[in-house]
């Protein structure tokens, strides 16, 4: 394979690229929030909303990844006949619900880590529940949750080839059709490559953000 060849591969793989980071960027600003949400709603006292979550946190962490994209996608038309939504739509939605699921669980536990007694202590000192979640309890949750949620994180951006089940145009479904045509391994090396490059800049930020929260110690 000449230079010229893997240059065109590379160059393919660049444009499936941005679909990549759309989609780990979207389902990250979407499913965090969600997680939060959920996280708090797993701590209420409402019996029924509890088990609602609980239920849902199980089914998107009992089955594959792969088979919630093609019930997502194909779902709505053999269920409802309802038309097959854009396959983006579709995956970017499968990849939110999934990660909410997990990061509520890291979130949950986070919260929970925290000894009552500093809600107590900042309550006698005058705080409100708003002022002590914000200020004392929210930096010691992220301190501790960071190593969890940075795998989750680095994970994603991996999880995101699963998208080439229904067709979408990431980065994989470039390396897979050229190495189908081509009859090689290269261009699949070649996303290999990407995605360790990508996953070793989250490495590196989150390496820096766990530095900064050192004096939660």
């Amino acid at each position: 394979m000449t230079g010229e060849d893997l240059l065109k591969i590379s160059k393919l793989l660049l444009e499936g690229l941005g679909t990549t980071l759309s989609l780990f960027s979207l389902t990250l600003i979407l499913s965090i929030p969600l997680a939060i949400i959920i996280a708090i709603g797993k701590l209420s006292k409402i019996k029924i909303l509890r088990a609602v979550l609980n239920f849902y946190i199980s089914v998107m962490r009992g089955t594959p990844l792969m088979l919630q994209l093609i019930f997502i996608y194909f779902g709505p038309y053999f269920l409802f006949e309802i038309k097959t939504p854009k396959a983006f739509n579709a995956a970017l939605v499968a990849f939110v619900l999934n990660y909410a699921a997990y990061f509520a669980e890291i979130f949950r536990g986070g919260i929970e880590s925290i000894p009552i007694g500093q809600h107590e202590a900042a309550a006698s000192l005058g705080y409100t529940k708003n002022q002590t979640f914000f200020r004392i309890i929210l930096p010691q949750v992220i301190k501790r949750i960071l190593p969890a949620s940075s795998n989750e994180v680095i994970t994603l951006i991996k999880d995101t080839a699963l998208a080439t089940t229904i067709s979408v145009t990431e980065m994989f479904y470039y390396a897979n059709g050229q190495a189908n045509s081509r009859q090689s391994l290269i261009p699949i090396v070649i996303a290999g490559v990407f995605y360790y490059l990508m996953n070793l800049v989250l490495t590196m930020i989150f390496s820096r953000l766990e530095k900064k929260l050192d004096y939660y110690k």
